[in-house]
């Protein structure tokens, strides 16, 4: 696949449901942002840069606090989203992994599920316009296996073998010393890995359907089964969530750590 066409995937596979994306899913990851929000101390006058910012609740929630916020995104439309929540902040369509702002003008970067293992060039880039003794925070998920949510994300196993592959290479920094050496390997100083809190909530099975939709992994799960099979197989994964009264709920693991840039140090412009 050439790099036009994996462009064009991205942001089929993110983009092509935005709205269905940033109201039925995104959400869902408030507890996420504010969690490493804290920990970072964002607050007035923190300047901080998301990368992978999706459609921009991240961002939204960080200049609550006071923050002035950029984001970069690979798909259009959901960036499209970013600028109409923060339209006073520069959001740009691109691949996060090339120079789209200068170097060391950001005193926090932030990347929740969007820098994976298989993407050092972006973990790079984040290194790149980090201030000294700036730091970098990356989320990404833990073993489903140890996840009360995790059958529901079972209808992403109807891709090809290769996409589920790939998808498992993507969370490699799950593994002990992985993320780690991932931050070390950019030129920063990595702190502990921590559990960051992540539920996973929706009205109803129909509702869940539509927003697993809206996702990258669901889109080829979706080109691969057709959407009346993914709708099924979606019904069929939240049914033992399904009470009376209440909303589809299950906990999810999710893992972060942050990275600290040398205090002193040539960085290339």
């Amino acid at each position: 696949m050439d790099g036009i066409e994996q462009w064009r995937m991205v942001d089929e596979g993110w983009g092509r449901r935005a709205a269905d994306f940033a109201t039925l899913m995104e959400p869902a990851a408030a507890r996420e942002y504010l969690y490493v929000h804290r920990r970072l101390g964002i607050g007035p006058g923190t300047t901080l840069l998301d990368m992978a910012c999706g459609s921009g609740l991240a961002l939204e929630l960080a200049r609550l606090q006071g923050a002035d916020v950029a984001g970069v995104d690979a798909s259009a439309r959901l960036a499209a989203v970013a600028s109409l929540r923060n339209p006073d902040s520069r959001i740009v369509a691109g691949d996060m992994a090339e120079p789209h702002f200068p170097a060391a003008s950001f005193d926090v970067v932030t990347s929740f599920r969007g820098i994976w293992a298989t993407t050092p060039a972006a973990m790079a880039q984040a290194r790149r316009v980090l201030c000294p003794g700036g730091r970098v925070a990356i989320t990404f998920w833990g073993e489903m296996a140890a996840s009360q949510g995790g059958p529901l994300f079972a209808p992403f196993r109807l891709a090809t073998p290769p996409q589920i592959d790939h998808q498992s290479d993507m969370v490699a920094l799950k593994r002990p010393g992985v993320a780690a050496q991932f931050l070390t390997d950019a030129g920063l100083i990595p702190g502990e890995v921590f559990d960051v809190p992540f539920v996973l909530e929706f009205a109803d099975p129909e509702h869940f359907a539509r927003g697993l939709a809206a996702t990258g992994p669901g889109y080829e799960a979706v080109m691969v089964a057709g959407e009346d099979a993914f709708r099924e197989a979606c019904l069929e994964a939240a049914a033992p969530f399904v009470r009376d009264g209440l909303p589809i709920r299950a906990t999810m693991r999710l893992l972060g750590i942050i990275g600290t840039a040398p205090a002193a140090t040539h960085i290339s412009p």
